[in-house]
């Protein structure tokens, strides 16, 4: 690279830092910190990416494209490329992006981890998906795939790390490993209060990774953040969370999907309200219709009258609202289902273990189940603290 270009990306650096002040900077937009390595000996990218990759108001695509990397491959995770696909829904395997060139091979539905022959002429795979701390949001699933893959077959990963809007708490019971699936693959809760560099780095460093492999990796850290800084994503992260208020609640709320009651799938405001035909009672007075739309083409309860309630001016709190279930289950109404969806058993996959559907079906209050889980928290909080990269919140188990 001449000393000319290495000049006009430093400036360019320099003039989008002082454009964020202190606003958050994510890895992607820290050109400095990775864009020579990419460049050295015009190494062969493979980019896992999707429409949060930005660095500024270019995709990461563009922008490496445009700066002389060499990008061969774009590998694309859950809800596709440009991010409308529904959840659960299989995306095309491979074509050919039109506007690039680049190769896109879907890494969800048949092809979940890369293969030998997807990173055979690659030397550098670059991650940069926003994430949004959950367990059961799949990115991290992908994140781990494709962190093996590097390591089995010997390409050097870089992270560009992003701030995590429900990183400033930790909260849920903890998976237990015969319960692991694509929805929770790791030994963690619910809210696990990590970035996605730093989950890396545990999953990594601890082992975790099938054989045991450790790739070489390489993290580009965010600056201006903290695991107490008020993050606010401009762009949503799926189809279906659409706003901060709906990241917030998700982790409350998703447990439904095992249920028979819908999360607002179809409607304007999906994670922000709760409800099904068989809700009765003076609490949910919330009415809503789901109907077909972009991220929601056959959403449950499709154009019935659900009951239910509204939390779209309700902020979320620094817990798993475990409140809203355990009352849903007492004021469930219906002799044709059950509350769980017994046929899938899918809520346990999202919980981690049988053990909360049980607590829940027993009458069990919030405050005797979420006792259960202190212990578990506490050795994890203590297992995450070694692979932080950010100030951490204040100790939750003192």
């Amino acid at each position: 690279m001449t000393i000319r270009k290495l000049l006009l990306i430093s400036i360019f650096t320099i003039l989008f830092q002082s454009f964020y002040a202190q606003e958050i900077i994510p890895g992607a937009a820290r050109l400095d910190q990775y864009l020579h390595i990419l460049k050295a000996s015009n190494h062969r990218v493979g980019v896992v990416c999707n429409q949060t990759s930005m660095v500024g108001n270019t995709h990461l695509i563009d922008t490496l494209i445009s700066l002389g990397v060499n990008v061969k491959k774009i590998f694309t995770p859950e809800h596709g490329y440009r991010g409308h696909a529904d959840a659960g829904e299989k995306v095309n395997g491979t074509g050919i992006d039109e506007k690039t060139g680049a190769q896109i091979i879907s890494l969800y539905g048949g092809n979940l981890k890369p293969n030998r022959g997807d990173l055979i002429d690659l030397d550098y795979v670059v991650f940069d998906i926003q994430d949004v701390g959950v367990r059961f949001y799949t990115y991290i699933s992908t994140l781990q795939y494709v962190l093996e893959s590097c390591g089995e077959y010997n390409v050097a990963m870089i992270i560009l790390d992003r701030p995590n809007p429900n990183g400033h708490y930790i909260d849920g019971p903890i998976l237990k490993s015969q319960y692991a699936s694509f929805v929770g693959m790791q030994s963690v809760p619910i809210v696990y209060g990590m970035t996605i560099g730093e989950y890396a780095k545990m999953i990594v460093y601890e082992g975790y990774l099938a054989n045991a492999v450790k790739p070489n990796l390489k993290i580009i850290p965010c600056l201006n953040y903290t695991h107490n800084s008020k993050v606010s994503l401009s762009i949503p992260p799926s189809p279906n969370l659409k706003s901060d208020n709906a990241i917030a609640h998700y982790p409350s709320l998703c447990l439904f999907e095992g249920t028979y009651v819908s999360v607002g799938r179809g409607t304007e405001c999906p994670f922000e309200v709760y409800g099904s035909p068989y809700l009765k009672g003076e609490k949910y007075t919330y009415q809503f219709t789901p109907k077909p739309t972009v991220g929601a083409k056959n959403p449950p309860f499709k154009g019935e009258i659900c009951h239910g309630e509204d939390l779209q001016k309700i902020e979320a709190s620094n817990k798993i609202n475990l409140s809203l279930i355990v009352d849903a289950h007492k004021s469930w109404d219906s002799k044709l289902f059950t509350f769980f969806n017994l046929k899938s058993l899918f809520f346990d996959k999202l919980a981690g273990s049988k053990e909360l559907r049980l607590a829940i079906a027993a009458g069990k209050t919030e405050d005797e189940i979420r006792k259960t889980w202190i212990p578990d928290l506490i050795a994890f909080n203590l297992l995450r603290k070694r692979y932080l990269l950010y100030e951490d919140f204040p100790n939750p188990f003192k």
